[in-house]
C-alpha cells in the first residue's frame, strides 16, 4: 500500500472563562482549610505562569465539561479548515482524565459534537496523549480510510483540585498543609482544549502543515509513575497494593484519588527526555539546523531552563530565538497544550512556505516523549 501525505488544514483552541491572574487562583480552585497555600506561591515562581483559564466560575460551579470544550475546539478547527461536520470521518480524542470513568473520551466528545456516525479512538495518558491521538488521525488519512480526520485533546484539571479532594485525607497534615505532590499541581495545571483537522491535500488558500513524522517513545520500563492518580504516594509503583482498598471511601482517605506528581523523580525524567532527543539527532531523524521553529511543551519556565542547560553544550541545541510558547499566558493545559500553542503560533506567526516546525511533547506520567515534524505548505 502506498501511503498518502497528510496535512494539518485547520487548528482550533478553546479556553474557558476569563484569564485568571495569580492573585485569584484560589478563588477558583478553592483553599485547603480556608487558608492560602504557601507552597502554591513557590510553584508560581517555579512555573512562571501569569494567567490561565478555568472551566469553573469563581466560587461557583462548572461552566463546561471536558468533552464539551473538546467539541468546541473541533468545531473551530473544522471552521478554520473550511470543512463541515458531515465531511469528518474519523475523530481521535486525548485527555488525562475524562468526564466519565467510562465510556471513553472520544465517545463523549462525539456526543457533544453531534452529527452522524464516526470512527473514533480514545487516548488516555498525560500530555503525550495529544500526539497519540494525532498519530491515529494521521494514519487514518494516510492509508486512505478517511478523507478528513480530527484529533483533539482537552483537560478539566481544576475540578480535581477542589478542597474536597484533599480535606480529610492522608495528603493533609496535622497543620492543614497539603503534600507537595498535590499542591504544586494545583498551581501548575489549568483547563482548555485544542484540535486539528487532517486531510490528504493542503487547503487551497492559507497555510497547511504537512506532517513528516510523529515519533512517540515511552521509557516506562525505566521509571516508576511520576504523575498519577489512583494510588497513594507510597504505593504508586505497586498496582496490587494501590488497589487493595476496601472501597472508594478508603481510597479517598488514603489520598489515592487525587492527581499527584513526584517532582524529585521529574528531575531524572527530564534527562531521559533529552537523551531520547539527542539519539534522534545522532540518527539523523531530527536535524536541528533544519528546524525553523520549535514548539516545545513544558510545564514550567524552570524546566525549560533545565532542558536548555542540558542541550546548550550539544549539537542538538536549537537557538532560543526559534522557540515559541504561550505557557505564561494560557498556563499548562496538559494534553491540550500543544494544540493551543500551535493555534496561537499559526495565528500570530504564520510560517513561510517550506519552513520546518518541530513539536516536542514530553510527558511526566511515566517518562514518555513525542516528536512531530511539520513542513509549512502555502495554497
Amino acid at each position: 500500500m502506498q501511503l498518502r501525505n497528510a496535512y494539518i488544514t485547520g487548528c482550533g483552541a478553546f479556553l474557558p472563562g476569563e484569564p485568571v491572574g495569580n492573585d485569584r487562583i484560589e478563588d477558583f480552585i478553592g483553599r485547603i482549610g480556608n487558608k492560602n497555600s504557601v507552597l502554591g506561591r513557590r510553584a508560581l515562581v517555579w512555573n512562571g505562569v501569569q494567567t490561565r483559564h478555568y472551566a469553573y466560575e469563581a466560587g461557583g460551579g462548572p461552566l463546561h465539561t471536558n468533552a464539551g470544550m473538546c467539541a468546541e475546539a473541533v468545531r473551530r478547527a473544522l471552521d478554520d479548515a473550511g470543512l463541515s461536520r458531515g465531511e469528518l470521518g474519523f475523530l481521535s480524542a486525548a485527555t488525562t482524565q475524562g468526564d466519565y470513568l467510562t465510556p471513553g473520551h472520544a465517545a463523549m466528545v462525539h456526543g457533544e459534537l453531534g452529527g452522524g456516525p464516526l470512527e473514533i479512538a480514545s487516548f488516555q495518558s498525560v500530555c503525550g496523549s495529544s500526539l497519540m491521538a494525532a498519530k491515529a488521525a494521521w494514519q487514518a488519512v494516510r492509508t486512505g480510510e478517511h478523507g478528513a480526520a480530527a484529533a483533539c485533546a482537552g483537560e478539566f484539571a481544576s475540578r480535581w483540585f477542589r478542597p474536597e479532594f484533599y480535606e480529610g485525607t492522608d495528603l493533609v497534615d496535622a497543620k492543614g498543609r497539603l503534600r507537595a505532590e498535590a499542591d504544586y499541581l494545583r498551581f501548575t495545571l489549568s483547563d482548555g482544549a485544542g484540535a486539528i483537522t487532517l486531510e490528504p491535500r493542503p487547503r487551497p488558500d492559507g497555510v497547511s502543515l504537512k506532517i513528516d513524522f510523529i515519533d512517540i517513545v515511552s521509557l516506562a520500563g525505566q521509571f516508576e509513575p511520576c504523575m498519577w492518580a489512583g494510588a497513594s504516594v507510597d504505593d504508586r509503583a505497586d498496582p496490587i497494593r494501590a488497589w487493595s482498598f476496601s472501597g472508594p471511601r478508603a481510597a479517598h482517605a488514603a489520598g489515592a484519588i487525587a492527581l499527584l506528581q513526584d517532582f524529585t523523580l521529574l528531575k531524572q525524567v527530564i534527562r531521559a527526555w533529552v537523551g531520547v532527543y539527542l539519539k534522534k539527532v545522532d540518527a539523523g531523524r531530527i536535524d536541528p539546523q533544519a528546524v525553523d521553529h520549535l514548539l516545545c511543551h513544558y510545564s514550567a519556565k524552570s524546566l525549560r531552563e533545565e532542558i536548555i542547560d542540558l542541550l546548550e553544550s550539544t549539537a542538538g541545541m536549537i537557538p532560543r530565538e526559534k522557540w515559541f510558547s504561550n505557557l505564561f499566558t494560557v498556563g499548562n493545559i496538559g494534553s491540550a497544550s500543544i494544540w493551543v500553542m500551535l493555534e496561537e503560533f499559526l495565528r500570530t506567526r504564520p510560517p513561510k512556505a517550506g519552513e520546518k516546525i518541530l513539536c516536542v511533547v514530553p510527558e511526566g506520567g511515566r517518562a514518555l516523549v513525542g516528536f512531530m515534524m511539520l513542513e509549512a505548505v502555502h495554497g
